[in-house]
């Protein structure tokens, strides 16, 4: 989950109140009077306060239910086809913590879910002129730590969960699963994030999924913009979501 998360995260509240004269869901940039029964699902309920732990009391004040449950979601499909999953961009591990608590994925095996990072932040060499041009690299400084330990931690009790610490692209060459299912994408920045679409586009199954959480998200239209180009030359449509996310289903 990209730092920013909790800047654009903010019912605080103004959320409360706005929800109690019509809004079913006000929070993380979101507001909507449509049912969000999933809110009240025992399943979803443990599988989002598992994934929201992994930022200790920073998670107290951060409401990205919606995004999490498009991720289960995606999740869920993926894991009705062939092939392992893969993050890339995990920081404290909010999204991949909760689709193994919901899916429990220790059962899973010999399935793998690969976590993809370099667990202390976003290489500033990586914004493209253009992406510094509009603050990205200013709006993260000094937003991520070291996470190896925490994640690690998080994921102990999932012998499938593989951790992969390394600079995205120079580390893919060591995530090379035969088959994906599903592949989420949230590096803020466009270079590795593309690279990372590239190195596993062909691995990800028919009807496998790709989440990529910051498509939709003002200020990241350099990301979109690459995204939409990549989906073109493979003839798919992204789906931008009104969490901010971008969907793909691959054919």
């Amino acid at each position: 989950m990209n730092a920013d998360a909790s800047s654009r995260s903010a019912p605080g509240e103004k959320g409360q109140d706005e929800a109690a004269i019509g809004f079913a869901y006000f929070a993380d940039g979101l507001a909507t009077q449509h049912s969000c029964a999933f809110l009240r699902d025992r399943r979803f309920i443990d599988a989002y306060r598992a994934g929201i732990a992994t930022l200790g009391r920073d998670g107290e004040s951060m409401h990205i239910e919606w995004r999490v449950h498009v991720a289960l979601w995606a999740a869920q499909q993926a894991a009705a086809r062939e092939g392992d999953f893969v993050e890339c961009g995990v920081n404290t591990g909010i999204l991949s913590r909760a689709i193994v608590q919901y899916l429990d994925f220790a059962r899973m095996a010999p399935r793998r879910f690969y976590l993809v990072d370099t667990f202390r932040g976003i290489p500033i060499e990586q914004y493209t002129a253009p992406e510094r041009e509009r603050g990205i690299d200013r709006a993260i400084d000094g937003a991520y730590k070291e996470t190896l330990q925490q994640v690690t931690e998080s994921f102990a009790g999932f012998p499938n969960v593989l951790i992969v610490p390394g600079i995205v692209p120079h580390v893919l060459p060591l995530v090379v699963p035969e088959r994906v299912a599903y592949l989420s994408i949230d590096m803020n920045a466009a270079l590795p994030e593309i690279a990372a679409a590239r190195h596993f586009w062909p691995r990800l199954v028919s009807g496998g999924v790709m989440l990529l959480d910051d498509y939709g998200w003002q200020g990241h239209d350099v990301q979109k913009r690459a995204f939409d180009d990549f989906a073109a030359e493979r003839n798919v449509a992204i789906l931008q979501l009104p969490t901010g996310q971008g969907l793909v289903v691959k054919p």
